[in-house]
């Protein structure tokens, strides 16, 4: 062993009755810190006190408030005779805070100390208080800018994740709304809830969920995305397994759906698990809308983003293998406007995409008054002296616009990614096999899709294993009175939201 190693305190090692020992000890394990704030004191001028803290992290004026003005200023209890007394007096009557907790051992004060609380140690004490008093700089509940809904709540995550925990327990006041902490990271110290409603969410989904989650082994934790690529089931995959949302009304309605939540501090994401295919289709809009309107909208998104998907490959393959498919007027207006392109139809794709792609990346990381501006001069003077240059064609500008323009109406990020990086493999398809091409990889794509699962549940959920009651909110958005059931429910206990056969009825009555 080194000189160094042996020289470092002992993280487990139980505290002295000596407060000067045990401050040499912190010091130690805090050296070069400077945000480290050691504060001696002495309790009504008898008793020898140190305070320990992180600046920054600790609510300042509660400290100066609530322990050091009484403590200093006045006169100590009738029962403050002696150390003992003084002892089992500090934790139940002298720390006028909601949340107080013992440390016996310098780990639990480092651990403490870390983790924004101000330690409280006296001469004499075999212990220590650790007294909550966060105070940290946070950043305002407000409505997430990738989200936005016409009718629904304004409010979004923070990066706090007590702000986040008490946004849903607005939402689900329930004592049956279950939040487990479990801390990751051996460096960052990360809390991680696990949030789910009991006798609704399925018990083998939240077994697995603490599992996966209690085998990870990193260093730092800063975001969600650092236990989603921990916990997946199939990480080679296009397609996400596990949702994530701003939203805590979101989160509030996939937990009464049977699903579990995941927070993670320091990010206002949460996970959602399990994830089906069919979330890329749904909007927080869906449900504070009407039906008819909804499912209309869910019909034009379904249309749109398979649209995306299959426009450039199918105009590549129709144009190169396939032209008597089209009307003669179209076909000569098409080769007419090709004519001097110097590149085969999929050549010209693979250009457009690429650029598309590159231009709308450049406006998601431009500063945001500048980067829509840009984009969307950037695409129209690109384009155009593209055309001009004869380089490629004005109908391949025009599929490509609308095949961009159709990607960006997807509700969830993660997964309209999924599709865009799709469409290259598909023109490649196209381009080398035409549309017989196309129906090989459509025929590989549903095969993939057959074979992923999200925490034991098939990704093609309810209709591929098939379930009928669980239709209602797929392809359509049924009325909010025929969804009396809970997803894939096993259970007569809690399988409906309300009573069996409650229906409208035509003057607006309930009807049992």
């Amino acid at each position: 062993m080194s000189a160094d190693a042996s020289s470092k305190p002992e993280a487990d090692a139980p505290l002295s009755e000596r407060l000067e020992e045990n401050e040499q000890t912190i010091r130690e394990v805090f050296r070069n810190c400077y945000d480290v704030v050691f504060r001696r004191i002495q309790i009504y001028g008898q008793i020898n006190a140190l305070l320990v803290y992180m600046d920054g992290l600790v609510d300042t004026k509660s400290l100066d408030n609530v322990l050091l003005k009484p403590w200093m200023l006045e006169s100590p209890p009738n029962e403050w005779k002696d150390q003992e007394a003084a002892d089992s007096m500090l934790e139940q009557q002298l720390v006028a805070v909601s949340k107080t907790t013992s440390a016996k051992s310098i780990n639990e004060i480092v651990n403490g100390i870390l983790s924004a609380n101000v330690v409280i140690l006296t001469d004499g004490a075999k212990r220590a208080v650790i007294a909550d008093l966060k105070g940290f700089e946070h950043r305002a509940v407000e409505e997430p800018s990738n989200e936005i809904t016409i009718r629904g709540p304004r409010e979004g995550f923070t990066e706090n994740l007590n702000v986040n925990t008490s946004m849903l327990r607005r939402k689900i006041q329930s004592p049956r709304l279950k939040m487990e902490s479990v801390t990751v990271g051996s460096l960052s110290k990360t809390t991680v809830v696990i949030s789910y409603i009991e006798g609704i969410a399925k018990e083998s989904v939240v077994e697995e969920v603490r599992k996966r989650i209690s085998q990870i082994q990193i260093d730092t934790v800063l975001g969600g995305n650092f236990i989603e690529e921990f916990i997946e089931d199939h990480p080679f995959t296009l397609f996400p397994q596990i949702q994530n949302t701003e939203r805590p009304d979101i989160v509030a309605a996939y937990l009464a759906e049977r699903k579990v939540a995941v927070f993670v501090d320091g990010t206002p994401f949460v996970l959602i698990a399990p994830c089906t295919l069919w979330n890329a289709f749904q909007s927080a809009d869906d449900y504070y809308e009407r039906f008819l309107y909804a499912t209309m909208i869910r019909w034009l998104r379904m249309v749109l983003i398979i649209g995306s998907l299959y426009l450039p490959s199918m105009y590549v393959a129709v144009t190169t293998f396939h032209p008597q498919l089209l009307p003669a007027n179209f076909l000569l207006s098409i080769t007419s406007a090709r004519e001097g392109v110097p590149f085969p139809a999929v050549i010209e794709a693979f250009l457009m995409e690429f650029l598309f792609e590159g231009l709308r990346e450049a406006g998601i990381r431009m500063p945001r008054p500048t980067g829509s501006a840009i984009s969307i001069v950037g695409a129209l003077v690109i384009g155009q002296a593209a055309v001009e240059a004869g380089i490629v064609s004005a109908p391949m500008v025009i599929v490509v616009s609308i095949t961009g323009i159709a990607s960006l109406i997807t509700p969830r990020y993660s997964m309209g990614i999924a599709f865009r990086m799709l469409r290259f493999p598909m023109l490649i398809f196209s381009g080398l096999f035409g549309l017989y091409g196309i129906a090989m990889a459509t025929l590989f794509l549903h095969i993939h899709l057959t074979n992923l699962e999200s925490f034991g549940v098939p990704y093609l959920s309810p209709v591929s294993p098939l379930t009928k009651s669980d239709l209602k909110d797929i392809l359509i958005r049924a009325p909010r009175w025929s969804m009396n059931t809970l997803p894939s429910s096993g259970s007569k206990r809690n399988g409906f939201r309300f009573p069996q056969g409650q229906r409208r009825g035509s003057q607006g009555d309930d009807l049992e």
